[in-house]
């Protein structure tokens, strides 16, 4: 028989990173990357990984749209948090 799993200590707080610095690193590691290859699209086409380049532009792009999303995700939560501090001063 099998006994229920209770945890020893309570679940520690997630940890906050800068996700924005993160997020706009790997962005500019794609772009980076991207046009590292551009010059030698002709041989990448003649080879056959052209979609190399094309995954890096579509990564620089899809990392362009995290950016706006983690902006907007840490906005929103220091607004939170203002809220927060700003409705527990008045109580």
């Amino acid at each position: 028989m099998k006994s229920k799993w209770t945890p020893l200590h309570e679940t520690p707080e997630p940890l906050e990173a800068n996700d924005v610095a993160i997020v706009t690193g790997g962005t500019i590691v794609w772009l980076v990357l991207f046009l590292g290859q551009l010059p030698f699209y002709g041989w990448y086409a003649d080879h056959g990984h052209a979609w190399w380049i094309w995954c890096c532009a579509a990564g620089a792009a899809l990392g362009c749209v995290g950016i706006l999303y983690v902006r907007r995700r840490r906005d929103a939560i220091r607004r939170a948090a203002a809220s927060r501090e700003a409705h527990d001063g008045v109580a």
